[in-house]
């Protein structure tokens, strides 16, 4: 009798656990389709000044500013990556997004629990349907084991999982967005200081010439050849050399100081010497179209979040069926007065729970409303980042490209001006032409030669923005593992 007593109490929780055993494979989102945008066949800017990358070029390439050739920017990028606090908050925001994955995650599996506590306790003498011979003080003294599983019938749980991976996923992708565009930032920054260098060098070797320019006119002057008006002229280009050196230090110091916040050093504390030395234009290698889905970690990012934001229709859908689950307990109870572990003591309770709110004002129907208008906001986000994807592609293979034309015409401009300075520099020494034709020439050379190098380091910056364009070293299968520590 006792068996068959004990068999029907277990009934109910033998068939919550048949029950939960058959639907456990349900789920309410749609299935997931990544939006589509249309993707071109080729890029159409930059013919011949650039390189379709091979099947193995499209191997993580992670150091891409090892391709300029400076072992000071290699220096600079490593302590970027180790130092940054940019990184170091995009980092904290992928671990806190992975730990809401964890917490997602916890819902399938059973909780388990231990409890206890003793108290005195008194009773009112007129308490409803207490017994004549009840004592009105006793001690309660208690210890339990408890545990519990909802039953995850219609998948709300495992969508919950899902959508905490995808935004895991997309905040991965989010630091190694971070990374890039800091990366490059850095490469722009350094490449900008060192064209602040050469324009230094060009302004100090004007200065040169506009002192000797100064020195041959008063002398000419104190001869009667040169008028004091030639001497003002001479006076007034050097001076404004000097102050052209002045802004040109001024926004190297900017420039530099920037450089020190990006790499995590106090301003003060950081000082990067003058060089001269050359940084090489690359050559890139450009990926087809179609793959620069899987090599920009924004477009990773917004495709994850899509993901995530269909899994969230499944939750919501969900809502709208009965939360099924199985609870036990046991323990012991006493009232002090014997051994709380002795087995007359005992106390155990096991049964399924089922929780359906009948009416709740729409409540639910306005969140599975919302879970589908931030789908397709979702959506709608991702296809914009493809497209603004393409258009920074072709947006800086055309500005790479034109620079490249341009970098020759200046240079060539450069040559035409020093060839005319040097001719009216004689002619003004031989007597031939006074000296505004010689400031004319000198101020032409000036300016075409600052020009030519604004030209090199802006196309040296739109390499780096290419890159960046481009996705840099980075691949979509990145997401499968975590990003390293800082």
């Amino acid at each position: 009798m006792a068996s068959n007593e004990a068999v029907r109490r277990l009934r109910p929780a033998a068939l919550a656990l048949a029950l939960g055993g058959l639907l456990a494979g349900c789920s309410l989102a749609p299935t997931y389709k990544t939006p589509v945008v249309p993707v071109p066949a080729a890029y159409k800017e930059g013919t011949g000044l650039w390189t379709r990358a091979a099947p193995a070029d499209m191997s993580s390439r992670g150091d891409w500013w090892t391709m300029f050739n400076d072992p000071e920017l290699d220096k600079l990028e490593q302590l970027l990556d180790a130092n940054s606090p940019s990184l170091a908050m995009a980092l904290a925001r992928y671990e806190r997004a992975s730990a809401f994955e964890s917490e997602a995650r916890s819902g399938l599996f059973p909780h388990l629990g231990v409890g206890g506590g003793t108290s005195d306790d008194r009773q009112s003498n007129n308490r409803p349907l207490r017994g004549s011979n009840q004592p009105n003080e006793y001690d309660d003294d208690s210890a339990q084991f408890g545990a519990g599983y909802e039953f995850d019938l219609w998948g709300r749980i495992r969508n919950e999982v899902a959508a905490g991976h995808a935004q895991a996923q997309a905040a991965q992708a989010d630091l190694a967005s971070a990374k890039l565009s800091l990366e490059a930032q850095l490469a722009n920054q350094y490449i900008q200081l060192r064209g602040y260098d050469f324009q230094a060098k060009i302004l100090q070797s004007s200065l040169k010439a506009y002192q000797q320019g100064l020195t041959l006119t008063r002398n000419r002057m104190q001869g009667g050849i040169a008028s004091g008006l030639s001497v003002a002229r001479a006076q007034n280009q050097l001076s404004d050399a000097h102050a052209q050196i002045d802004e040109v230090a001024a926004q190297r110091a900017l420039t530099e100081h920037a450089i020190a916040t990006l790499i995590g050093v106090p301003a003060p504390d950081f000082a990067l010497p003058a060089s001269q030395q050359k940084i090489p234009a690359p050559t890139i290698p450009a990926s087809v179209p179609s793959t620069l889905l899987q090599r920009r970690p924004d477009i990773a990012a917004a495709e994850r979040r899509t993901f995530a934001a269909n899994a969230d229709i499944g939750v919501a859908r969900a809502a709208f069926f009965p939360d099924i689950g199985i609870s036990g307990m046991y323990g012991w109870q006493d009232t002090g007065e014997g051994n709380l572990f002795s087995f007359g003591n005992r106390t155990w309770a096991l049964g399924p729970f089922v929780s359906l709110p009948l009416f709740d004002g729409g409540l639910r129907r306005a969140r599975a409303r919302q879970a589908h208008a931030e789908f397709d906001e979702a959506s709608a986000q991702y296809r914009l980042t493809v497209l603004d994807a393409f258009e920074q592609v072709e947006d800086n293979l055309a500005l790479f490209t034109r620079l490249t034309h341009e970098a020759h015409d200046e240079d060539a401009a450069a040559s035409s001006a020093l060839a005319a300075q040097q001719i009216a520099t004689n002619r003004y020494t031989e007597g031939i032409i006074n000296y505004l034709d010689v400031v004319t020439a000198q101020t032409a050379y000036l300016n075409a030669e600052r020009a030519a190098q604004q030209v090199r380091t802006r196309r040296l910056q739109a390499s780096v923005a290419l890159v960046r364009a481009l996705g840099g070293g980075w691949k979509v299968a990145m997401l499968e593992k975590p990003p390293a520590k800082l």
